[in-house]
């Protein structure tokens, strides 16, 4: 896809691929996901899909040709250290169509950590230097190993402290588009009590997201109304109909954080 454009009007959109077997066998919780999602939103780039696939190179080369033609930011984590199941430079090599070798910038970093670091530079780690042709590297400021991007798809590490390490190393080359914005009414009644209600605004305001979310506190039955929109005056709008609505149901409601 064409390199997005800096427009506070331009919906700028990304995908995230969960790459691993350990999170599919439940061994491994992923934490990346919640965190990039905030992060992006704060960018102004909207997360549209999250994906998981295993450590199966025609899995993991299905879903990013999937995702790099739909989406204008792929982000990938897991699979670049240096054990065998680490197939995620390779996989990126055989979506792109291109050769994979140590790039050299990449063992250059890793021998100095090394050596630095007075380990044996081995043939398993030096796996970890194994990029595609013509991406570019993506610092790592953790552990040094670097991530790498190829044209839309930024390729990163597993590891929670590490990606988000490398995400705020790349965070300054996003470009964004107009950012999402969020209203919550907190409301002291049934979900299927206001359903209509909710429904009926939804087909007024189409571009307006709308959700509903239940809670029980202290025995209280309550729901939580979720308005989103980049458009700030139609997010009012809806918010204060939303408002009028729930109190002409006789509810208790609340702006709620």
């Amino acid at each position: 896809m064409s390199e997005p454009t800096n427009s506070q009007s331009k919906t700028v959109t990304a995908a995230i691929l969960l790459i691993g077997d350990e999170i599919l066998s439940g061994r491994t919780q992923d934490k990346n996901m919640a965190w990039m999602a905030g992060r992006l939103s704060e960018i102004g780039v909207q997360l549209r899909e999250v994906r998981v696939v295993p450590d199966i190179e025609a899995e993991i080369v299905a879903a990013v040709n999937a995702l790099r033609a739909k989406f204008d930011y792929i982000f990938t984590t897991g699979g670049i250290g240096p054990t065998h199941d680490d197939i995620t430079a390779d996989s990126m090599a055989a979506a792109f169509g291109v050769g994979i070798d140590y790039h050299p910038e990449a063992m250059a970093i890793l021998t100095r950590h090394y050596e630095t670091s007075g380990i044996e530079f081995n043939t398993a780690r030096k796996r970890m230097a194994r990029i595609p042709d013509g991406a570019s590297l993506i610092d790592n400021p953790v552990s040094k190993a670097p991530g790498f991007r190829l044209e839309n798809v930024y390729v990163m590490a597993g590891v929670p402290t590490i990606m988000q390490a490398m995400f705020e190393e790349i965070a300054p080359t996003l470009h964004g588009g107009a950012k999402m914005q969020s209203r919550t009414i907190g409301a002291g009644l049934p979900e299927g009590k206001v359903a209509d209600a909710l429904g009926e605004l939804q087909s007024r305001y189409p571009d307006v997201s709308m959700g509903s979310y239940p809670y029980f506190r202290q025995g209280e039955v309550g729901t939580n109304l979720v308005i989103r929109s980049t458009d700030s005056d139609a997010l009012n709008r809806a918010f204060d109909e939303l408002m009028q609505a729930v109190t002409e149901l006789g509810a208790v409601a609340i702006e709620t954080t």
